[in-house]
């Protein structure tokens, strides 16, 4: 769908305080922007674009969903568009059709698409910043830290003139560490984890240690990295909250800028994440760093 969209929440997550505040305020929604051909398939994002009287940051969020299911459809992030935002929900091939490093070639290879068609459509592209949720957190960590790695760069896309770099991340109950995953797991989340990552492994984590440690966030994180916002709740039985811990505390070692919020008794995922309260969180973490 592409035009204008009034901003109505109810199927957000939102907070319904939030939803009555927003009801005025309008977007633009561009559907199914084709961002790359692989051998056949299309790749889509939708982009959102708030009303603004200059081009706005924008903020390149992941989907969830074991990395095997979801779709940019579940943008659950509407809320930042009132806080001035332009977002683009972008899809990546999942597990079933290509393993890793498919997924993260996919989304750099968006980014660069946002940037070659910034022309085209009012966001700014010099400013930004890389969101998702569960696998999509731990995709958008690991995107936001490999600036500079040729080795997950890819060759997606008609866009390879551009950039793929991030200026912060935002990162939702994501994994960091897939090696140190399935032993922090409780025994519900090993009966999801495992056969995840073996699907986006090809094997478990220690059977492929050297892919692992590649798909990995806290394994590449370097002095150069943008900064970080973590948001996970300390109930979450699926994905261990030590995982949003290992990355902080790498970033917290290297001297670099990282804000984590707990969210005390929050499980995985849910509208707690997304509610005003959490929007302001975000976009006063990007805004006091330009974004």
């Amino acid at each position: 769908m592409n035009g204008r969209v009034l901003f109505l929440v109810l199927a957000s997550g939102l907070g319904w305080g939030l939803a009555a505040a927003a009801q005025q305020a309008e977007f633009r929604k561009f559907g199914n922007l084709v961002f790359a051909e692989v051998d056949g398939p299309e790749l889509l994002l939708d982009l959102y674009l708030p009303q603004a009287s200059k081009p706005p940051p924008l903020i390149v969020y992941v989907h969830g969903g074991a990395w095997r299911t979801g779709s940019k459809d579940s943008m659950p992030l509407t809320a930042l568009l009132g806080e001035g935002y332009a977002i683009a929900s972008v899809d990546y091939r999942h597990t079933p059709e290509a393993p890793f490093p498919a997924q993260v070639h996919d989304i750099k290879a968006a980014i660069r698409f946002l940037r070659g068609n910034q022309s085209r459509y009012p966001y700014d592209g010099r400013k930004v910043a890389i969101a998702g949720s569960s696998a999509g957190g731990h995709l958008a960590a690991l995107v936001g830290v490999t600036n500079h790695s040729a080795e997950l760069e890819g060759f997606v896309g008609p866009h390879l003139d551009q950039s793929s770099e991030v200026d912060a991340i935002v990162a939702y109950f994501g994994a960091s560490n897939l090696l140190t995953m399935l032993h922090q797991s409780t025994p519900r989340a090993l009966s999801v984890r495992k056969p995840a990552l073996r699907r986006l492994l090809g094997g478990q984590p220690e059977q492929r240690r050297q892919l692992a440690m590649l798909a990995s966030p806290v394994f590449h994180v370097d002095r150069s990295d943008p900064p970080l916002l973590l948001l996970h709740g300390d109930q979450d039985q699926q994905m261990p909250i030590n995982q949003s811990h290992e990355l902080h505390g790498k970033f917290k070692s290297l001297g670099l800028p990282v804000a984590f919020q707990v969210l005390h008794g929050a499980a995985h995922d849910g509208k707690v994440f997304y509610d005003e309260a959490r929007t302001r969180v975000v976009s006063s973490f990007l805004a006091s760093f330009g974004i």
